[in-house]
C-alpha cells in the first residue's frame, strides 16, 4: 500500500501510535481495564503434562519481552524479537476523482444535507495501514502464477531417462542400424584376445583428482559437505506446487477504492447522415432501449451532423454552440446486457407546414441519381426549408427512426462478414457494410451477450421509418421493436425513407481521451479543451444496481408523455410545451440549469417539445435533463407553458400563442418531488404566489382545460446522490441535521417537533430504517453508517442532556450491514464477505471528532481507538450483523467479551453451518488484528478461551468433524498474521520445566541409543509438542497440535481433516520461503525451529502415510530391521518364488506372486485413515523443509537422544522422502496417461524386482527379513500412477510444449533438491552413529536408503554427490559391506554398474570411481576382491539381461575408466591387485558383448536361447551366474510354452546345486552330484563341477545364493517336476521325485511328501489312460539347413528343430521365411524345396537359403527293445532319420525298376529334450537303397500294416478292410503283384543280387498269409450285409496267390553253393545291416 499512494500519500504519516515501548504498558492497561488481569491466575508449571486436546496456558507475551535485553539477539534474529516500529501507520489516501474539477457546488449557502454530502465526496481516504501485512500468506498468497515467478532461472538438471532419447519409442524402428543388419550376427563373437583389444582402445572418461589421495575422512566429509552446499536451490518449495486455493480461508485482499458503478461500456460514433436529397438540417437523437424490461436504459445522446451550409440555414436563432455540444460519439454503459437491447436512432427536423408524412415524401420519392431531372422541385423545396428556418428556427418536429439490434452486432462482429441478404431477410430495417475491426472477438456463443469483448463493427444503417403522429410514445416504440425482432415484420411493408447514417460500435477502451461526464465535466485525461469530446451517456439500469454514491451528482429528467386539449376551444392545433427550472415568479427568474441539445449552448433557460401538426392531443417522446440547484428550496418549481406555434405566416398572427399553464413545486416536505404526474392546465396566467401550492388545488378565479382535469402527463425522475428519494433515510437524515444544527422549533410533514419529542422521533427513524428499499439505502450507505457511528460514539445532546442511543443505533448499523450484506450477496468474495463493506470500513470509516486535518503530533490517543476499529479490510461488525441474537445480548459491547464467546461457540456449534463460517472467520481475522493493536497476551488468552468453549461443545457435539474443521479455519487466519513468527517468541530459549514431567519420547527409550548421558530434556521438548514447546510457541503449538490431532488414527473424518490441517502447515512455510525477511540462513534456522516437532509427528504417521514405494508388508520398511524382535514369518517353505525365478529371466511377474510373502504383523500397525498420496507427499515436502532449513547441530543433538526404533522410523520417513519425490521424467509429463509410459515403469520396476528381490539373496533368514524390508521385492510399479493424481495441473490435457518443458524442470529441481535434503539428513545421521554401540544396523539401514536414493532416478547432481557420500561411508565402514551378508555389497554393485552405464558422462565419472574404490577396499581388507568381483559379475548379467534402454558403449567406457584408475593407482602397484582388474573388466566386456547380441535376436527365439545358453556356458566357472541363466532360460522357455525345455533348465539347475552340495558335505539323501539325474536326462552330465582346485565352493562369495543348500535343491526339483507336469512328461516326474523324496524324508517333511505321493499318483494315472500315445504328441522333429553369408555364424550349420506337436512342414517353413525376411529385408530369403544335398557353388552368394525337411526319430534294433512306450520313444532322442526318394536321371518318382531312396541318419549333440529346442547336427550319414531294396521295404511295411490291423484289441473293423482292400485289391500300379513281376520274374545275373531276389521272395510269403489271417479275421467280424463284399475279397485274394504262386516257387540255385568271403564282407556292410531291418 505505501507505494501507492507515492508522494500525496505521505502527507500525513502517523508512524505506529504510541512507541513500543510504551506499547506494552498501553497493551496491558487495556486489557486490565476489561477483565481482572488475567494473568493473575497463572498456574505453576506444573501444567505442562497438558495433553493435546487441551490448550496449554501461553507465557505472556509482553512480560516475556519486558524481561529481555532488547540487544539479546546477534544481527539478524533482533528484527524477530518484536514487531518493527513503524509497523502502524495511518495514511491520508487522496481520494481520486474521475474528473479535472470537483463538480460541487460552490454556492456557499448550502443546507445540512448538500454540506454532508459535499463533504462526504470531497473528503480524502483515511487508511489505518499495517506496514508488513502485506507480507502474510493472506495478502500476497503463493499461488500458480508466483510459484510460476519465483521458479524462474532454474537450472535444469540432467536425468539419465531424459539423456537417453528415451525408451525407443518401438522396438522396430528402421533406424537402428541394428534392424537393419544384414545378419544376426554382424560382430561375429568375438575372441577372447579381440575383445581385450576392444577395450584398450577405448577412451576412458574424466577420472575424479583426488580419488585416489588417502584423506581422513573428516576432511572427506567436510569437502563433500561444502560441495553439496554449492548450487542448491534456496526455497524448497518454490519447486512444489502451490497451496491448494480450497483451503486458503485466510485469504484476502485489499478492497477496491470505492469508485463510481459503471456496466459494460460500447463507444458509439457516428460518422455520416446522408439522404437523397439535402435541403434543410436534419437531427439525431441516440438512446438505448431494453425491450424485454420495457425500459429505456440511457439518457438520450443528441447529436448533429449538418454541413455546414445547411446549419447556416439556423443562424438566426443560434447563439454560438458550445463545444460540448458538438459531440458526435457517445460512451452507453450497459450493466444487465441482454439480447434485448436496441439501440434506437431518432430524427428530428426543423417544424414546418403540412404532417410528417407529407414532410417525409420527398425524401421517400426523390434519388439522388434524379438529381439534374428534378432540379426545380429540388430548388422549391429548398427555398420553403430555408423560410422555415428562419421563422421557425426555433421548433422541431419528429421525422423518422430506426434501430440497431445491439446483439447481433456483438455475436456477428465474431464472423469474418456477415452475408447482407440474409441479414436484411432478417431484419430489413437496415444493412450493413462492415470493415473488419482490428481485434479478433474471443468470447464465445455462450456469452454473445457480453458487450466487452466483440469486434469493433462500421454499420450503415440505410432504411428509416417515417414517425406516425399517432404513435411516438414509448409504449409504440416498444411494440415496433418487438415487432422488429419477427421475420415477418410489419414494419417491412412500411416504405422506408431512404438514407445513410454511418455509426461506429466499439467496446469502449479502458481511459478514453475527451471524454465528458453526464454533468458535462472533463473526465481524465483530457489532454486538450478544444478537442471535439465523447459524451458519458448517463445509464439507467434495467434492474436495481447495489452501489453506494461515490461524487456528487444531482440531475433531473423531465418526461412529458401527452397533452389533451380535445376539449379547449380557439385554434390550438400545433401545440408544443415549454420547460423552464423557476426559482420565483418573475419570468427573469427561470435559471440556466437546462442542458442544450446538439450546436447549441451548454445550459438554457427554457426548451421545448418537438411539435405534431394539426393534433389537439399530441404524444411526446421528449427528455429534458436538468442541473439541480445544490439547494433546491420551497419556492422552486417547474414552469410548463402551452404554445400553439403558427405555421403560416399570416399577418397580425403571433407566431406563438400561449394556450396553458402549469407547474410542479419541486420540494414538498423538504423531499425532492419525483414520480409520474398528470395535472390540470390553466387556460389563464396563474395568480402571484401560486408556486407555492399545486395545481391540484383549484384556485378561485381560475378558468382550467375541461373543468380541471388532468389533461397534461408528465414524469420527473432524479438522478441524485444527494437527495435519497426513500422516506425512511429522508426522514433519519433530516431528524440527524436537525440535531446537529439543533434548530426548534422543526416543521417534519405535519408536526412540529421541539427538544422533548425529536428523541422519540429519532429512536422511531432509526428503527424504521431497515424498511428502507434496498437499492437507496446501499448508495447512501456510507452517509447513514457514517451517522449511526456518530450516534454511536458521540451522543446528540438535546436540552443539555446527554441522549444515550446506543443501542438503537447499534442494532440499527446491524440491519443496514445486513441489508447491504444481502443485497450484494452475489458480489460477494469467496469467504463471504462484501466488498464494499469493506471499503468502507477500510477507506471511508473515519471515527467523528479525527478531522481529516490532523496536526502534525496528533494526540496518540485519539488515534488509538481509530486503529482499534479499524480491521484492515474486514468490517468487525459483519459478524454481528449475521447474526441478531448477539446484538441484542450484547446491547453495548460493556461487558468483558468471555461472554460473547459462549454465544460464539454455541452458533459455532448450531444447525447453520454457513453462518458457523462466517462467523469463525470474522471472529478469526477481528483476533488477528487486534494482535496488532492491544496486548498480545490477553488476546492469546481470548483464543485461549474461545479453544475451551469449542472443546466443551466438541464433546457433545453429532458431528464434531465440522466442529474441527472450523477450529483448523480459525487456527489457521489466526497464523495468517504477518508478524506469526514474532509472535511464537522464537528468539527465547525453551526454558526447561521446573518439575520435568517426561515427554512421551523419554519415556520410551530409558536411554537414549546413542549417548552414554541422559538425553537433554530441553532438545527434546524442542522436538516434541511439549507443554514448554505450546506455552512459548503459542500460535504454532496450536497449528502444529491441530494436526495431530487430525493424524492421530482415531481422528474423526480423517481425510479431509488431514488435508486441511497439512494445507495449512505448508502454506505457513511457502509464505516463509517467500518471505524477504527470513531469507537469512541463520534467521530461517529460527523460523524452523517452530516446526521441529513435525519432524516427530511425520515419523509417528509413518505407518499411514501413502506408500510411494508400494509393495504389501512394506510397512515396517527399515524399522523393522532395528527392532530386535524379528516376528517369524509363517512358513516361508523352501520353494522359489516363481516370481523370483521369473525376474531373473526378466520375465513378466508372476500374476499375484506377491502374495506368498507373508505379511506378518506388520500389517497390523496400519490401524486408523490413510494419508492420500496428495496429502502425505505435502506433509513429506513439510518435514524435508524442516530438515532442509533447521540448524544441522541440533538436528545432530536430537538424533543422538533417539531411541533405535524411532531412528529406524525417521530412516523409513527419508526413505519415503526419496520415494514420494522421484522424477517422472519429461516424457511422463507428456503422456501421463498413455501406455507407453506404464511400459517403461514396468520395465523399470522389473528390473529392480530382478535387482533387489533376488540375486543377491543370500542365507535364508536374510531372505525374510527382506520380505519385511523395503529393499525387497518392490513393485514400484504402482506408485509412479498414484502420484500423478496429485498434480493439480494434470487436468489439463492440452498442456503446451513450454508448459510441459517447465513442469519437468521444476519436478526436476524437486526431485534433486529433495534427495539432497534426505542426503545431508543421513550425513547427519552417520555422524552422530559414528561412536555408538548399535552402529550396525543403524548404518545398514542409511546405507539402504542411500542405495535406494542411487537406485531411483536422479539429476546427475544428485548422482555426483550422493556417489560421493556412498563412497564416504564405504571407506568409513567397510566391514558394512564386506563381512555382513552380501545383500548390500550386491545391491550396491548393480547400481554402480548401472550409472557406469549413464549416457551423462558426469555419473559415469562418479560411479566408475565409486566401483574403483568398492574392488580396492575389498582387495585391501583379504588381498583378493572375490566378493566384489563375483557381484559384478552378476550384475552386471542381470542388468543386461533385465533393461530395455541399456547402453553398452557408455558402460564399456566406464570399464576402461575403471583400468586406468588402477594403472594409476600408485599406492598397490606391487600387488596383483591391477592385474586382477584388468581380467575382471576383460570378463565384464566379453560378457557384455554376448548380452548385446542377445538383445539384438529378441525377436528369434531359438537364436536367443542359443545366446543365453552360450553366455550360461561361459559361466561354467561362476555357478551361482550359471544358476541364473539357467532359470533365465527357464522363464524364456516357459513363456514360449516350451514346458519340456523348461524343465530341463530346472534339471541342469538342481545338478549344478547338486554337485556343488556333495562337494560341500556328504549327505546320504542327497544326490551325489549330477550323475543322480541321468535317469531324467542323459545331458545332465555337462553340469558336473570343474576341478576342485579352480573352485573351493567354500571361498567366499561363491555358491551362497539361497538356491545352493537344501531348500533351494528342493525348490528347483519341484519347479523341474512342476514344468514336466505341465508339459504331460508324467515319466520324468516320477524320475525328479525318486531324487527328491529322500531329501524329504531326511527332512522328516511329512506335509510335503504327502503332496509328492499325490502328484505321483496323478502322474502315474494319466499315463495309464493315455498309454496309446494318440493322445499326448510330444513334439514334431525338423531338419534346418542354412546357406548363405548371410547367416554368419549359422552359415552351412544344420539343425534339428524340435517344434511343437503336430507343426506342418509348411508351418515352420513360412515362419522362419517370415522372420528372416524382416530380417534381411524382402526378395533375399528363400526356402529350398527339396531334400537333396545342397550345392553350396550354385547359390547367389546375395542370398539366404534355407533347407527345411520333416525327420523321425531313428532307433537301431537292439534300443527297440528298452523304447517299449510311447513316451521311451519320444524322449532322449539323438538320431533322426529322413527318406529321399530318386531315379538316376534326376527324378524324384519314376517305374519301379528304377526308384532308388537315399535314407539319412542325423546324430545331434544332445538328446532331446534339451535345455534348449535347436541342437546342432554332429554326425550325418546316408545309405542309398536300390529299387530291390525298396521292394522289399514297401513290402515289409505293407505286411506290417496287416499283422497291427488284424491283432489290433479291440479289433478295428473298418481299419482291417481298408488295409485288406489295399493289399488284395486289383491295382493297377505298384500294387504287391506288380513288384513281384517285376523283381521276381526272372533270377538275377548279379549273384550279390541273390539276396534281395530271396529276401523278396520271403516277404511276399510273409504277406500272403498275413492276407490270410486278416482275411479270416474280418470273416469273423462282418456282419450279414457285408456278405458279399467278404467273398469278393476272397476272390480277389485267390486270384493274387495264383499270380504269385509260380514267381515265389523258383529257386536260387547259387543259395545252395558255399559262401565266399568276399561275400560274407560285402554283407558286413553297414548298409546292408542297417538296410536289413
Amino acid at each position: 500500500m505505501g507505494t501507492e499512494h507515492g508522494p500525496t500519500g505521505s502527507a500525513l504519516k502517523v508512524t505506529s501510535p504510541f512507541h513500543r515501548t510504551v506499547a506494552a504498558e498501553v497493551r496491558k492497561q487495556v486489557s486490565r481495564e476489561r477483565s481482572g488481569s488475567p494473568h493473575s491466575s497463572r498456574r505453576c508449571s506444573s501444567s505442562l503434562g497438558v495433553p493435546l486436546t487441551e490448550v496449554i496456558e501461553p507465557l505472556d507475551f509482553e512480560d516475556v519481552l519486558l524481561s529481555r535485553p532488547p540487544d539479546a539477539e546477534p544481527g539478524p534474529l533482533r528484527d524477530l524479537v518484536e514487531f518493527p516500529a513503524d509497523d502502524l501507520e495511518l495514511l491520508l489516501q487522496p481520494r481520486e476523482c474521475r474528473t479535472t474539477e470537483p463538480g460541487i457546488p460552490e454556492d456557499g449557502k448550502l443546507d445540512a444535507q448538500v454540506r454532508a454530502a459535499v463533504e462526504m465526496y470531497t473528503e480524502d481516504w483515511i487508511i489505518a495501514h499495517r506496514r508488513y501485512q502485506h507480507l502474510s500468506a493472506a495478502y500476497s498468497p503463493i499461488t500458480l502464477e508466483t510459484q510460476r515467478e519465483r521458479q524462474k532461472g532454474l537450472t535444469r538438471q540432467v536425468f539419465e531417462q531424459d539423456a537417453s532419447g528415451d525408451e525407443r519409442s518401438s522396438p522396430d524402428d528402421s533406424d537402428d542400424p541394428r534392424h537393419s543388419s544384414g545378419s544376426p550376427d554382424d560382430t561375429p563373437r568375438s575372441s577372447g584376445a579381440s575383445g581385450i583389444f576392444d577395450l584398450r582402445n577405448l577412451a576412458a572418461d574424466s577420472l575424479l583428482p583426488s580419488l585416489l589421495e588417502r584423506a581422513a575422512p573428516e576432511d572427506v566429509d567436510r569437502r563433500n559437505e561444502a560441495l553439496r552446499r554449492q548450487h542448491r536451490s534456496r526455497a524448497l518449495l518454490t519447486l512444489y506446487p502451490a497451496p491448494d486455493e480450497d483451503e486458503a480461508v485466510e485469504r484476502c485482499s485489499r478492497p477496491e477504492p470505492p469508485r463510481e458503478h459503471f456496466g459494460q461500456r460500447i463507444l458509439v460514433k457516428c460518422l455520416s447522415l446522408k439522404f437523397e436529397i439535402e435541403i434543410e438540417p436534419i437531427f439525431g437523437i441516440l438512446a438505448l432501449y431494453d425491450v424485454r424490461e420495457k425500459k429505456k436504459i440511457s439518457e438520450n445522446f443528441y447529436f448533429d451532423l449538418n454541413s455546414d451550409s445547411m446549419k447556416g440555414l439556423l443562424r438566426a436563432h443560434g447563439t454560438h454552440p458550445a463545444i460540448s455540444t458538438l459531440a458526435r460519439s457517445a460512451i452507453f454503459s450497459v450493466t444487465y446486457p441482454s439480447p434485448d437491447i436496441f439501440l434506437v436512432i431518432k430524427l428530428e427536423k426543423v417544424l414546418q407546414q403540412g404532417d410528417i408524412s407529407e414532410c417525409c415524401e420527398p425524401y421517400m420519392v426523390m434519388k439522388e441519381v434524379d438529381t439534374a431531372k428534378n432540379k426545380e422541385k429540388l430548388e422549391k423545396l429548398r427555398l420553403a426549408a430555408e423560410q422555415f428556418c428562419t421563422r421557425l428556427g426555433r421548433y422541431r418536429m419528429p421525422f423518422a427512426w430506426t434501430a440497431v439490434h445491439l446483439a447481433n452486432i456483438v455475436s456477428s462482429a465474431g464472423q469474418s462478414d456477415r452475408d447482407s441478404d440474409s441479414e436484411g431477410e432478417r431484419r430489413p430495417t437496415w444493412t450493413d457494410r462492415r470493415r473488419r475491426g482490428p481485434q479478433d472477438r474471443t468470447s464465445s456463443g455462450d456469452d454473445a451477450c457480453s458487450f466487452s469483448g466483440f469486434r469493433p463493427a462500421t454499420l450503415t444503417v440505410t432504411n428509416f421509418f417515417k414517425q406516425e403522429a399517432e404513435r411516438l410514445s414509448d409504449e409504440d416504440l416498444f411494440k415496433f421493436l418487438a415487432d422488429m425482432r419477427r421475420p415477418t415484420s410489419l414494419l417491412r411493408r412500411l416504405r422506408p425513407v431512404t438514407a445513410q447514417l454511418k455509426i461506429d460500435i466499439s467496446p469502449a477502451p479502458e481511459n478514453p481521451h475527451f471524454c465528458l461526464s453526464p454533468e458535462l465535466l472533463h473526465v481524465k485525461p483530457y489532454p486538450d479543451p478544444r478537442g471535439r469530446p465523447t459524451k458519458e451517456i448517463l445509464e439507467f439500469p434495467a434492474r436495481e444496481v447495489y452501489a453506494p454514491h461515490t461524487s456528487y451528482r444531482n440531475l433531473l429528467y423531465v418526461y412529458p408523455h401527452s397533452l389533451n386539449f380535445s376539449s379547449r376551444q380557439g385554434s390550438v392545433r400545433n401545440l408544443t410545451v415549454r420547460v423552464q427550472y423557476m426559482a420565483g415568479e418573475d419570468p427573469s427568474q427561470a435559471l440556466p440549469v437546462i442542458f442544450g441539445k446538439s450546436s447549441c449552448s451548454e445550459f438554457t433557460r427554457e426548451a421545448f417539445t418537438p411539435v405534431v401538426y394539426h393534433n389537439k392531443s399530441p404524444e411526446f417522446y421528449e427528455e429534458f435533463k436538468l442541473r439541480l440547484p445544490a439547494c433546491v428550496t420551497e419556492n422552486h418549481y417547474l414552469l410548463f407553458t402551452f404554445y400553439h406555434v403558427s405555421c403560416q405566416p399570416r399577418p397580425g398572427t403571433a407566431l406563438e400563442t400561449p394556450v396553458g399553464f402549469t407547474w410542479i413545486p419541486l420540494l414538498q416536505h423538504g423531499r425532492l418531488r419525483t414520480g409520474p404526474f398528470c395535472l390540470p392546465v390553466s387556460v389563464d396566467q396563474p395568480p402571484p404566489s401560486y408556486s407555492m401550492l399545486t395545481p391540484d388545488v383549484a384556485l378561485p378565479g381560475m378558468r382550467w382545460v375541461d373543468g380541471h382535469k388532468g389533461v397534461f402527463s408528465v414524469e420527473l425522475t432524479a438522478v441524485s446522490s444527494v437527495h435519497p428519494q426513500d422516506p425512511y433515510l429522508d426522514k433519519f437524515f433530516t431528524l440527524v441535521h436537525v440535531l446537529e444544527e439543533g434548530a426548534f422549533p422543526f416543521r417534519l410533514k405535519d408536526a412540529v417537533l421541539n427538544e422533548s419529542t425529536v428523541e422519540q422521533e429519532l429512536r422511531a427513524s432509526l428503527v424504521a430504517l431497515r424498511l428502507a428499499s434496498p437499492e437507496p439505502l446501499v448508495a447512501f450507505s456510507h452517509h447513514v453508517l457514517d451517522k449511526l457511528v456518530r450516534l454511536v460514539v458521540r451522543p446528540p445532546i438535546i436540552g443539555g442532556q446527554i441522549v444515550n442511543l446506543g443501542r438503537v443505533a447499534f442494532e440499527a448499523m446491524a440491519h443496514v450491514v445486513s441489508l447491504v450484506h444481502r443485497s450484494l450477496e452475489a458480489a460477494q468474495d469467496a469467504r463471504g464477505h462484501c466488498p464494499l463493506l469493506a471499503a468502507y470500513v477500510y477507506y471511508a470509516f473515519r471515527l467523528p471528532g479525527t478531522e481529516p486535518s490532523l496536526p502534525g503530533g496528533a494526540p496518540p490517543v485519539t488515534l488509538q481507538p481509530a486503529t482499534l476499529a479499524h480491521g484492515p479490510g474486514r468490517p468487525a461488525s459483519l459478524y454481528l450483523a449475521r447474526s441478531k441474537s448477539i446484538s441484542s445480548s450484547n446491547p453495548d459491547l460493556a461487558v468483558a467479551p468471555g461472554s460473547v464467546d459462549d454465544e460464539v461457540s454455541r452458533i459455532l456449534a448450531s444447525k447453520d453451518v454457513e453462518l458457523a463460517e462466517h462467523l469463525n472467520a470474522s471472529l478469526a481475522f477481528f483476533l488477528s488484528d487486534l494482535l496488532s493493536l492491544v496486548d498480545r497476551g490477553f488476546v492469546f488468552s481470548l483464543v485461549r478461551a474461545h479453544y475451551k468453549q469449542v472443546a466443551t461443545r466438541l464433546q457433545s457435539a453429532p458431528n464434531p468433524a465440522v466442529l474441527l474443521t472450523l477450529r483448523m479455519d480459525f487456527t489457521r487466519i489466526l497464523c495468517g498474521h504477518e508478524h506469526y513468527v514474532t509472535l511464537n517468541l522464537p528468539c527465547c530459549p525453551l526454558s526447561p520445566p521446573a518439575s520435568p514431567s517426561p515427554s512421551v519420547s523419554s519415556t520410551t527409550s530409558q536411554s537414549s541409543t546413542f549417548s552414554s548421558q541422559a538425553p537433554d530434556p530441553k532438545v527434546i521438548s524442542m522436538f516434541e509438542l511439549s507443554g514448554s514447546f505450546r506455552q512459548q510457541h503459542f500460535l504454532a503449538g496450536l497449528l502444529l497440535t491441530e494436526l495431530a490431532l487430525a493424524l492421530e488414527p482415531e481422528a474423526e473424518g480423517a481425510s479431509l481433516l488431514h488435508k486441511k490441517a497439512i494445507s495449512a502447515v505448508h502454506s505457513l512455510l511457502c509464505g516463509h520461503d517467500a518471505d524477504p525477511r527470513y531469507a537469512e540462513a541463520t534467521v530461517k534456522a529460527r523460523v524452523a525451529e517452530l516446526y521441529l516437532p513435525l519432524l516427530s509427528l511425520a515419523r509417528d504417521t509413518l505407518p499411514r502415510l501413502h506408500d510411494f514405494a508400494e509393495g504389501p508388508g512394506q510397512r515396517s520398511r527399515l524399522a523393522s530391521m532395528l527392532d530386535s524382535d524379528t516376528e517369524g514369518e509363517g512358513d516361508m517353505g523352501g520353494t522359489i518364488n516363481p516370481s523370483v525365478a521369473m525376474a531373473i529371466a526378466g520375465g513378466p511377474l508372476a500374476p499375484g506372486s506377491r502374495a506368498s510373502i507373508s505379511q506378518g504383523p506388520a500389517t497390523a500397525a496400519r490401524s486408523g485413515c490413510a494419508l492420500s498420496a496428495e496429502s502425505s507427499r505435502t506433509l513429506l515436502v513439510c518435514v524435508l523443509w524442516v530438515l532442509k532449513n533447521a540448524e544441522p547441530a541440533l538436528l545432530q543433538r536430537w538424533a543422538a537422544d533417539l531411541a533405535l526404533p524411532q531412528l529406524g522410523r525417521l530412516l523409513d520417513l527419508l526413505y519415503l522422502c526419496l520415494a514420494a519425490f522421484e522424477y517422472k521424467g519429461k516424457k511422463a509429463f507428456e503422456r501421463i496417461n498413455s501406455l507407453t509410459f506404464k511400459k517403461s515403469l514396468d520395465m523399470k520396476a522389473r528390473l529392480e524386482e530382478a535387482i533387489l528381490g533376488t540375486i543377491g539373496a543370500r542365507q535364508e533368514m536374510v531372505r525374510r527379513s527382506r520380505e519385511r524390508s523395503p529393499f525387497g521385492n518392490q513393485e514400484n510399479v504402482r506408485w509412479r500412477k498414484s502420484v500423478t493424481h496429485w498434480r493439480q495441473t494434470s487436468d489439463r490435457v492440452d498442456k503446451t510444449k513450454d508448459e510441459m518443458e517447465h513442469e519437468a524442470l521444476v519436478d526436476g529441481n524437486l526431485a534433486t533438491e529433495a534427495s539432497l535434503v534426505v542426503l545431508d539428513t543421513l550425513e547427519i545421521i552417520v555422524q552422530t552413529v559414528m561412536l555408538s554401540e548399535a552402529r550396525e544396523s543403524i548404518l545398514g539401514a542409511v546405507l539402504k536408503v542411500v542405495l535406494y536414493s542411487l537406485g531411483s532416478a536422479q539429476s546427475a547432481l544428485f548422482l555426483q554427490h550422493g556417489l560421493a557420500t556412498q563412497r564416504a561411508l564405504v571407506s568409513k565402514f567397510p566391514e558394512l559391506l564386506f563381512e555382513e551378508d552380501t545383500e548390500l555389497c550386491a545391491d550396491l554393485c548393480l547400481r554402480l554398474l548401472r550409472h557406469c552405464g549413464s549416457r551423462i558422462s558426469a555419473i559415469r565419472t562418479h560411479a566408475s570411481a565409486s566401483l574403483y574404490l568398492l574392488m580396492r577396499q575389498n582387495f585391501e581388507i583379504g588381498n583378493n576382491f572375490a566378493r566384489v568381483k563375483m557381484q559384478v559379475t552378476m550384475s552386471l548379467s542381470s542388468l543386461v539381461g533385465t533393461t530395455q534402454n541399456f547402453s553398452e558403449e557408455h558402460l564399456r567406457r566406464s570399464l576402461k575408466t575403471i583400468l586406468t584408475y588402477a594403472e594409476e593407482d600408485v599406492g598397490l602397484r606391487d600387488s596383483t591387485f591391477a592385474e586382477q582388474v584388468q581380467d575382471l573388466m576383460f570378463n565384464l566386456h566379453m560378457i557384455l558383448t554376448d548380452t548385446v547380441k542377445m538383445k539384438e535376436h529378441q525377436e528369434d527365439p531359438e537364436m536367443l536361447i542359443d545366446l543365453m545358453y552360450r553366455i550360461a556356458r561361459g559361466y561354467q566357472g561362476s555357478p551361482d551366474l550359471r544358476l541364473t541363466w539357467l532359470q533365465n532360460m527357464a522363464g524364456k522357455h516357459a513363456e514360449l510354452g516350451n514346458h519340456a525345455e523348461a524343465a530341463q533348465c530346472m534339471v541342469h539347475a538342481a545338478a549344478l546345486v547338486a554337485e556343488y552340495l556333495a562337494l560341500l558335505e556328504d549327505s546320504r539323501h542327497l544326490p551325489v552330484g549330477c550323475v543322480s539325474f541321468q535317469n531324467i536326462s542323459s545331458n545332465v552330465l555337462e553340469e558336473s563341477a570343474i576341478s576342485d582346485d579352480i573352485l573351493s565352493p567354500d571361498e567366499e562369495g561363491f555358491c551362497s545364493g539361497k538356491h545352493f543348500t537344501e531348500l533351494g535343491l528342493v525348490g528347483l526339483l519341484e519347479q523341474a517336476a512342476a514344468y514336466f507336469t505341465m508339459g504331460g512328461l508324467y515319466e520324468a516326474v516320477n524320475e525328479v521325485y525318486k531324487t527328491l523324496i529322500p531329501i524329504l524324508e531326511a527332512h522328516r517333511d511329512y506335509k510335503k511328501l504327502a503332496a509328492v505321493h499325490g502328484k505321483l499318483q496323478e502322474a502315474f494315472t494319466k499315463i495309464m489312460h493315455q498309454s496309446s500315445g494318440w493322445e499326448r504328441v510330444f513334439g514334431t522333429y525338423f531338419r534346418v539347413g542354412f546357406y548363405g553369408a548371410r547367416f554368419g555364424d549359422l552359415d552351412e550349420q544344420e539343425f534339428v528343430y524340435k517344434e511343437p506337436s503336430i507343426t506342418k512342414l509348411a508351418e515352420i517353413s513360412h515362419r522362419l521365411e517370415e522372420f528372416y525376411t524382416e530380417r534381411f529385408g524382402e526378395d533375399v530369403v528363400q526356402i529350398i524345396k527339396d531334400s537333396n544335398p545342397v550345392d553350396k557353388t550354385k547359390l547367389d552368394p546375395q542370398k539366404a537359403y534355407i533347407q527345411i525337411t520333416y525327420v523321425e526319430p531313428h532307433f537301431d534294433t537292439y534300443e527297440l527293445k528298452d523304447r517299449v512306450t510311447y513316451f521311451d520313444r519320444n524322449y532322449g532322442l539323438r538320431t533322426f532319420l529322413f527318406c529321399t526318394p530318386f531315379t538316376p536321371d534326376g527324378r524324384a518318382h519314376g517305374e519301379l525298376p528304377e526308384q532308388h531312396k537315399r535314407k539319412t541318419l542325423l546324430s545331434t549333440d544332445h538328446a532331446f529334450p534339451y535345455i534348449k529346442t535347436r541342437i546342432r547336427v554332429c554326425h550325418r550319414e546316408e545309405t542309398v537303397l536300390t529299387p530291390v531294396e525298396v521292394a522289399i521295404e514297401d513290402m515289409q511295411k505293407k505286411t506290417r500294416e496287416l499283422a497291427f490291423a488284424t491283432e489290433q484289441d479291440p479289433p478295428d473293423a473298418k481299419m482291417l478292410q481298408m488295409v485288406l482292400q489295399g493289399s488284395v485289391g486289383p491295382t493297377v500300379n505298384q500294387g504287391p503283384l506288380e513288384v513281384a513281376q517285376v523283381f521276381l520274374a526272372e533270377i538275377p545275373q548279379d549273384p550279390k543280387l541273390f539276396r534281395h531276389h530271396n529276401k523278396l521272395r520271403l516277404c511276399f510269403k510273409d504277406f500272403c498269409k498275413k492276407c490270410e489271417d486278416a482275411l479270416r479275421k474280418n470273416k469273423a467280424l462282418i456282419g450279414p450285409d457285408q456278405k458279399e463284399y467278404h467273398r469278393e475279397l476272397e476272390r480277389n485274394y485267390s486270384r493274387l496267390r495264383e499270380s504269385l504262386q509260380p514267381l515265389l516257387t523258383q529257386r536260387l540255385p547259387q543259395l545252395l553253393a558255399p559262401n565266399t568271403a568276399g561275400f560274407r564282407n560285402s554283407l558286413n556292410r553297414t548298409s546292408f545291416r542297417k538296410a536289413d531291418l
